[in-house]
């Protein structure tokens, strides 16, 4: 009871501060009580309440309406990679990283456990999620760092490979399932 007398306290409040038409000329919608408003209604409120903030920055607004990253050909060179995670810079991206089958389940989640606090050590921030028995997705909020976390993922004994944008990179102990891989269609 309180917390919906509040809520109601607060957003004639907002309405009241918030009018910019003058006194005796309210739209139609504004005149009914604050009980029967609809979601359009509350829509209009939310968005005459937001007209005077100032606009968020860049990296405050969500990934979809973030203005796209500025890439000088120039500066990369011939390194395919390098445009990519230039690209990427400041979008999710996720990898696919496929552990040796020799581990059973168990295994293969410490061994990814170990491997993405070595990652947060580096300050490559990444999310796994187990996709499989042997198979794991690392998450990345800032897809450049997908690379940098390829680069020490695929040094690691237990590694198969690790997939990026459908560019497959092997580890060292791809040659060790290279006969029995099963293709596995999405």
């Amino acid at each position: 009871m309180i917390r919906s007398t509040l809520l109601v306290t607060l957003v004639l409040t907002a309405a009241v501060v918030a009018k910019k038409s003058p006194d005796g000329q309210k739209p139609s919608w504004a005149k009914k009580d604050i009980s029967s408003y609809s979601e359009a209604d509350m829509e209009r409120l939310l968005d005459q309440w937001e007209e005077d903030e100032e606009p968020l920055e860049p990296d405050e607004l969500p990934e979809h309406l973030r203005p796209p990253v500025n890439i000088d050909p120039t500066l990369i060179g011939n390194d395919p990679d390098a445009l990519l995670k230039l690209s990427k810079k400041g979008k999710t991206l996720m990898t696919f990283v496929k552990v040796s089958p020799k581990y059973n389940k168990d295994d293969v989640d410490k061994i990814t456990k170990l491997w993405q606090s070595s990652l947060w050590n580096n300050h490559i921030q990444a999310e796994r999620f187990m996709v499989d028995d042997n198979r794991a997705i690392f998450m990345y909020k800032d897809g450049s760092q997908a690379w940098d976390a390829k680069d020490f993922l695929i040094q690691q004994e237990d590694c198969v490979d690790v997939t990026i944008e459908n560019q497959v990179y092997k580890g060292p102990a791809s040659p060790f399932v290279e006969g029995n891989v099963e293709k596995v269609e999405l």
